[in-house]
């Protein structure tokens, strides 16, 4: 959990997307989410993270719905929201923290 800190304490926004590879709703936003990381390019850092290999992180989150997206910043959670987004609307949520 100590890289998580070390993730989300910088200058600016990330986007986190927490997924599994057998959740349907996951596995679509794969596509989207480099749309967004292509649109932001160095303004803003997308990760993925698998909830299976990251049990402990997930649960500390309280991650329930997938796909589960969270945007910090300087080591605060600025937005969170479960289910599907499409790209444009995550790259003009992001963009309010940039």
């Amino acid at each position: 959990m100590s890289k998580f800190g070390e993730l989300i304490d910088v200058e600016i926004p990330v986007l986190f997307d927490f997924f599994t590879e057998w959740n349907e709703p996951s596995k679509a936003m794969h596509a989207v989410l480099r749309d967004v990381a292509a649109a932001l390019g160095d303004k803003a850092k997308v990760i993925k993270i698998d909830v299976e290999k990251n049990q402990e992180l997930s649960e500390a989150l309280r991650v329930k719905g997938l796909p589960t997206l969270i945007i910090y910043k300087n080591g605060e959670m600025k937005w969170r929201q479960s289910g599907e987004q499409d790209a444009n609307t995550l790259i003009g949520i992001v963009q309010q923290f940039v």
